[in-house]
């Protein structure tokens, strides 16, 4: 699973892919990628009553695409990276700074609109070559499969729309999937604020770019990259307290990492002993058997049953599974048992 993090030159997205991934971004105009960890106050707690050897978060990869300049300059890598990932984190800049000038001004609406309409328009050219396809293949006597849908698509791009906010059947995905249109990946939009918008809950542009978020249905978070690289500078305890000052409880970063991994639709389960406490990253809807292989395949092929506790259950048995079971809160599920977010999983199997 990839992420790439795009926005214009000197949004920041360079900055909120370093506090993702404790990685230096890419340099000179080239795309970087590396591993973020998904904060999870479950798994924390989980280790803290285990006391395994090892911790492990779910992760996401996040790739940082070159800022766009424009449809000239860098065009080409800028659209061969979005291409490669799997959703959007868009940037766009509200802070002002006297060191990091803003070439086009504090605008951040119209900067979400240059790079929705940039990605319109690469949607509309792959569109445009498959349907002079369809046709030649119907000048022939031959029948495109995909021409309805691709119509559907036509209709939705020559309004303006990106097209993930047409809706599709099962088969009707199927037939546009390897077209890899960038309009129908998921995006999540990130207003990167300063220290001054941020108290004041207010940026330039606020209300006509939230607006145009609401009508698209495109989720978006308030991030303050400046605050949070001097969080990240701090031991956990004076960043306790200076996240306390600030009044806020958790970082926009951990913020971002879990709204990226749900807009996808991720679940995490665990598992816990004295070696591992780890949490596994699978698809809402897998079954029991399904999520088993994540682990190992072996444990997929040979699975028999699956012992099932809640994380709350868990919780609220005191971090006992023996409590949990005297309860009845500890459950044998079947291979065809659908893996609930937080599930703590121990699955039994031979092969």
């Amino acid at each position: 699973m990839k992420i790439g993090i795009i926005g214009m030159p000197q949004s920041g997205k360079s900055t909120l892919f370093r506090l993702l991934t404790n990685s230096t971004p890419g340099l000179n105009g080239k795309a970087a990628i590396a591993v973020g960890k998904v904060p999870d106050q479950r798994i924390d707690r989980l280790s803290e009553i285990f006391r395994p050897r090892k911790t492990t978060y779910a992760a996401i990869d996040f790739v940082d695409v070159p800022g766009f300049a424009g449809s000239g300059s860098n065009a080409g890598e800028f659209f061969e990276k979005v291409r490669d990932v799997d959703a959007l984190v868009l940037v766009v800049r509200a802070f002002e700074s006297d060191t990091v000038p803003a070439l086009s001004g504090i605008q951040p609406a119209a900067d979400f609109r240059t790079i929705q309409q940039e990605l319109l328009i690469a949607d509309w050219s792959v569109l445009e070559k498959r349907l002079e396809r369809a046709a030649k293949l119907r000048m022939k006597g031959g029948r495109a499969e995909d021409l309805a849908v691709l119509e559907k698509c036509k209709a939705t791009l020559e309004d303006d729309r990106p097209l993930r906010q047409l809706e599709l059947s099962a088969e009707e995905e199927q037939l546009i999937r390897d077209y890899n249109f960038l309009t129908k990946k998921p995006l999540i939009v990130v207003v990167n604020v300063d220290e001054g918008q941020m108290k004041r809950q207010s940026y330039p542009q606020q209300a006509e770019l939230e607006r145009e978020l609401a009508e698209k249905g495109i989720p978006f978070l308030v991030v303050c990259g400046q605050l949070e690289m001097e969080i990240n500078e701090l031991d956990s305890t004076d960043a306790a307290l200076f996240m306390e000052e600030l009044g806020i409880t958790e970082t926009g970063i951990a913020r971002l990492a879990r709204t990226v991994y749900s807009d996808l639709g991720l679940i995490s389960f665990f598992t816990v002993g004295e070696d591992e406490v780890r949490a596994w990253t699978i698809r809402s809807g897998y079954t029991a058997r399904k999520a088993a292989g994540k682990i190992h395949s072996d444990i997929e092929r040979g699975f028999i049953r699956a012992e099932v506790v809640s994380y709350a259950d868990f919780i609220e048995c005191g971090g006992s599974m023996q409590k949990a079971k005297e309860k009845g809160l500890f459950r044998l599920e079947g291979k065809d048992y659908t893996v609930k977010d937080g599930d703590i999983i121990s699955f039994r199997f031979n092969v």
